[in-house]
C-alpha cells in the first residue's frame, strides 16, 4: 500500500474488478445530490455494505466481492523503540528455513502423496460452494510440530461426468482472500467451460482471513495510521511515517510473533503442494492473478515436476530488486494516471474535464487536499479526506479502466469541497468494514513481503530513493519510495531476493501480461516469460490490472491451455 502499514500491492483480482458496481452506484447517488462547495446536501450512506445490492450502472460492469477504507489525521504518534528491543525471541537477520525461496532439497522433493496430508471434509457453505480446512505445519523444518489451518472453498464441477480435476486459483495480494474471491466471483469470472471441467478451488493463504491469521492493528489505530501523509513535505510528516511503521510492526510482534517467521511465499507454496495432494491430484493445475503469479512461480521453482498447467496473469518478475520494483511500479501507476487524464482531456463529458486541463486541475486539487483535508458531506462519516485517503482512492481507481468514470466523479466532487467518493474508494482499497474494523490484509501483506524480499533497514535508504522515483514518476514516486517502510523494522527478514526462477523441468507455463497494467507492469510479464525455462508469453493490449475476464481472446487461450494443455503461439497478442 502507499502508507507504511502495507506495501504497494498487486491488488487481488476479485477486488480490482469488484468495486466498480458499488462505486458507480455511489457516484450516481453523489451526482444526484448536486452538492457544491459549502453546501451540505442530504446525508447518504455510501459504505460498501449499503451499496452491495445497488444495480450496476453499466452493462459491462463486472461484479465480485466488495471491499472497504481509511482515517482521521494523525496527531502525536509516539516514537517507539526498534522492534528488536522488545522482541528478542524473533530472529532479526534472516528468515527461518523455508522462509526464503531455495530449490527443493531431496527430502522436500519427495512426492507429497500420503504422508502427513490431512483429509479434507467438504461441507456446504452457501450453495453451490463447499468449504473445508487443511492443516499444515507452521514450520516446514519441523513438520511434526505445531499445525495451522488453511481455509478452503470449492465450486464443484458443473459437469461431473467430464470433470478433469481441480483448478486451484489465487486472486493476489499478498493478503487477498481466496475464499471471498471465489464465492464472490467464481460463477461470473470463470468461463462455463472451466466450470464444467474443473472443481475450482481457492483458499485463504496462511496468515490470511479465515486461515490462521496474522493480527496487528485494527479499528481506530489503523484508521490513524492509514491517514498519514504518504508524501511528507516536512520532517514532522516524515517522522510520523517512520513512527507509524514502527508502531504497526510492534503490534504485529505483540499479536503474531509465532507466525511472522513462517509467512513467506515459499511457505505458502509448500502449503499449496499439500493442498494438491489432499485434493488427490498428481499434478497441480493453477491460475494465479497478480501476486498469485509469484506464488505460482515459486511453486514451479520448488516443484517443477508437479506442475500440470500454470497460468500467471498480471505477472511479477522475481528477479527485480526492491528498488527496481518500486521504480517500475511507480512508472506503471504514473502511466495509468496520465492515460486517465488524457482520456478526460479528450472528452467534454468527463466530469473532471476542467476546460480541457484536467492534469493541471488534478495537481492543484492534490495540493489543496494536502494543505486542508476535505470533509465528507455526502456520507455518514465524520472522517476527513487528507492526502493519505485521496492518494489511496486514486490509486484504487486506476486498477481498472471501468473505474475511470468513478474517478472523474470522485475528483469533481472533491473539487467542489466534498471528499466522500474518494473516501469510499480508499475504504474499499484498505478493506475497512462498516463497523470501522479492517480485514487483516495489511497485516498479511507486510508479513509476506517483508520475508520475500531484501529491504533496506536504514530509513535513510528510503529517503535516498525519493529523488530518483520522483523524477521517474512525479505524482507517485515519493509515496512508493516510502511504501515498504514497515519492512525496515520487521523482526524477520529475507536472506536474499528470490532472483531468477527458471523452474527447469516444468511443462509450458503461460504468462499473461497487459500493456497498460499499473500494478504489475507489462515488462514484468515479458521478463518472467523469458526467465522461466518453459515460459510462454500471452499479451493483452489495453488498460487495467490483469487480463482474464476482460478479453474474450485471452479467455479462449487460457481456457484451451488449462483444459487441453494447448499453449498459444509464442508472443500472441489479444485486444481488450
Amino acid at each position: 500500500m502507499t502508507h507504511p502499514q502495507r506495501r504497494l500491492p498487486s491488488l487481488p483480482r476479485g477486488r480490482a474488478a469488484a468495486f466498480t458496481a458499488f462505486t458507480l452506484a455511489a457516484a450516481v447517488v453523489v451526482s444526484a445530490c448536486g452538492n457544491t462547495a459549502g453546501t451540505v446536501g442530504p446525508t447518504i450512506d455510501l459504505r460498501p455494505s449499503a451499496l452491495a445490492s445497488a444495480p450496476a450502472a453499466s452493462a459491462t460492469t463486472s461484479t465480485a466481492p466488495t471491499a472497504p477504507t481509511a482515517p482521521p489525521p494523525a496527531t502525536g504518534i509516539p516514537t517507539l523503540a526498534p522492534p528488536s528491543a522488545t522482541a528478542s525471541a524473533l530472529p532479526t537477520a534472516t528468515a527461518t528455513p523455508g522462509s526464503t525461496f531455495t530449490p527443493p532439497s531431496a527430502a522436500s522433493a519427495t512426492p507429497a502423496g500420503t504422508t502427513g496430508i490431512s483429509t479434507l471434509a467438504w461441507t456446504p457453505c452457501g450453495d453451490p460452494f463447499e468449504c473445508a480446512t487443511l492443516t499444515v505445519p507452521l514450520d516446514y523444518a519441523d513438520p511434526g510440530g505445531r499445525q495451522i489451518d488453511i481455509a478452503l472453498v470449492r465450486l464443484p464441477a458443473a459437469d461431473p461426468a467430464n470433470r478433469l480435476g481441480s483448478l486451484v486459483v489465487n486472486p493476489g495480494g499478498p493478503g487477498g482472500s481466496g475464499i471471498e474471491f471465489l464465492q464472490g466471483s467464481g460463477e461470473s469470472l470463470f468461463s462455463q467451460d472451466l466450470r464444467n471441467r474443473f472443481d475450482i478451488v481457492s483458499f485463504d493463504p496462511r496468515g490470511v482471513g479465515e486461515s490462521t491469521p496474522v493480527e496487528c492493528l485494527n479499528g481506530p489505530d489503523l484508521d490513524r495510521l492509514n491517514a498519514l501523509d504518504p508524501t511528507p513535505d516536512t520532517p514532522v510528516e516524515r517522522d510520523a511515517l517512520v513512527a507509524g511503521a514502527q508502531e504497526f510492526t510492534q503490534a504485529c510482534i505483540q499479536n503474531s510473533s509465532d507466525l511472522l517467521p513462517h509467512m513467506s511465499t515459499a511457505d505458502a507454496a509448500r502449503d499449496m503442494d499439500r493442498l494438491r495432494a489432499a485434493l488427490g491430484e498428481e499434478k497441480l493445475t493453477y491460475l494465479g492473478f497478480s501476486y498469485g503469479t509469484f506464488l505460482g512461480t515459486v511453486y514451479a521453482g520448488l516443484f517443477p515436476t508437479r506442475v500440470r498447467a500454470l497460468v500467471l496473469d498480471g505477472a511479477i518478475d522475481p528477479a527485480q530488486t526492491f528498488e527496481q520494483r518500486n521504480q517500475v511500479q511507480a512508472q506503471g501507476f504514473e502511466r495509468a494516471l496520465t492515460a486517465f487524464l488524457d482520456d478526460c482531456k479528450a472528452r467534454t463529458s468527463c466530469q473532471f474535464y476542467n476546460n480541457g486541463r484536467p492534469a493541471e486541475a488534478y495537481d492543484a486539487l492534490m495540493r489543496d487536499i494536502d494543505a486542508k483535508p476535505l470533509p465528507t458531506l455526502a456520507v455518514a462519516d465524520d472522517r476527513l479526506v487528507g492526502p493519505g485517503e485521496a492518494f489511496t482512492g486514486v490509486l484504487y481507481a486506476l486498477y481498472s479502466r471501468q473505474s475511470w468514470p468513478v474517478l472523474s466523479q470522485a475528483l469533481a466532487l472533491a473539487q467542489r469541497g466534498d471528499g466522500s467518493l474518494l473516501l469510499v474508494l480508499a475504504d474499499a482499497y484498505n478493506e475497512r468494514q462498516p463497523d470501522g474494523t479492517f480485514k487483516n490484509v495489511a497485516a498479511a501483506n507486510n508479513a509476506v513481503n517483508c520475508l520475500d524480499y531484501v529491504v533496506p533497514t536504514d530509513v535513510a535508504a528510503f529517503d535516498a530513493m525519493v529523488p530518483d522515483l520522483e523524477k521517474a514518476a512525479p505524482r507517485f514516486g515519493q509515496a512508493i519510495a516510502y511504501s515498504g517502510l514497515t519492512c525496515a523494522f520487521w523482526p524477520v527478514r529475507a536472506a536474499a531476493d528470490p532472483g531468477v526462477i527458471a523452474a527447469q523441468g516444468a511443462p509450458p507455463i503461460l504468462v499473461v501480461g497487459t500493456t497498460g497494467d499499473p500494478a504489475t507492469p507489462y515488462e514484468w510479464a515479458v521478463n518472467l516469460a523469458r526467465e522461466l525455462a518453459s515460459g510462454v508469453l500471452l499479451t493483452r493490449e489495453g488498460e487495467g490490472h490483469t487480463a482474464y475476464g476482460d478479453s474474450a481472446c485471452i479467455q479462449d487461450h487460457v481456457d484451451r491451455y488449462l483444459i487441453s494443455l494447448q499453449v498459444p503461439p509464442a508472443n500472441t497478442t489479444c485486444g481488450s
